[in-house]
């Protein structure tokens, strides 16, 4: 039994990216890991995505470029206001401006730049750079 499938898929993709597979398979598929592997995609650190239907939850073939040096998910999921995000920035991105922070808000899941730009906190999901 699984118990935290965004953990299980981030380390899927950090390990394909160490050996340097060109792509991977996820399984079981979420709307939390779709919205996820979309940021990603939108930043750069992965290629496009496809849902597969295998009558079972649904698979994810993803192309990876070869851009990740580390991704992972934040436990326990640490609430954070608009004045801490430099706090989590310098625990979990390796410099400032270098990386993303992914964080679950009202307003949906984005990233920490995004965040602030809005104005809203949220609950820390996954980092990646």
């Amino acid at each position: 039994m699984q118990n935290d499938t965004l953990s299980i898929a981030l380390s899927k993709i950090g390990n394909a990216e160490k050996v340097g597979k060109r792509s991977c398979t996820i399984k079981p598929q979420s709307k939390v890991i779709k919205r996820v592997l979309q940021i990603m995609n939108e930043h750069k650190y992965i290629g496009t995505y496809e849902e597969v239907a295998d009558g079972r939850g649904g698979m994810l073939n993803l192309q990876l470029i070869g851009s990740v040096n580390k991704c992972g998910t934040v436990k326990p999921r640490f609430s954070t206001t608009l004045n801490e995000f430099e706090k989590w920035e310098k625990r979990y991105l390796p410099a400032q401006g270098f990386g993303i922070l992914i964080i679950s808000t009202p307003k949906g899941i984005m990233t920490h730049e995004e965040a602030k730009k809005h104005g809203i906190g949220g609950r820390l999901i996954a980092y990646c750079y």
